[in-house]
């Protein structure tokens, strides 16, 4: 039985390890959540309504919560729509 030696380049090595997302939150601290920052909050919210998860967006889970806040809000006070056609 023969077994083929696996060749590797440094490209697919790069592509399997991901790189870790950091909070941008959490490095830049005069950034402020604010349900009336329409602009910033729509940066997390995808083409349909849907909020995109921390795990996509590199946030941490207190500043996710408060993103989450916010949106809703801006939502429930029709600053967000709460989905798109």
């Amino acid at each position: 039985m023969r077994v083929k030696a696996k060749v590797t380049s440094k490209k697919q090595e790069m592509r399997l390890t991901p790189r870790k997302r950091i909070c941008r939150f959490c490095t830049d601290k005069s950034r402020v959540i604010d349900y009336k920052d329409i602009k910033m909050l729509e940066g997390f919210v995808r083409e349909r309504g849907k909020m995109i998860s921390a795990r996509i967006s590199g946030n941490c889970a207190r500043h996710q919560r408060r993103i989450t806040e916010a949106i809703n809000k801006a939502r429930f006070l029709s600053l967000l729509p709460y989905c798109r056609v």
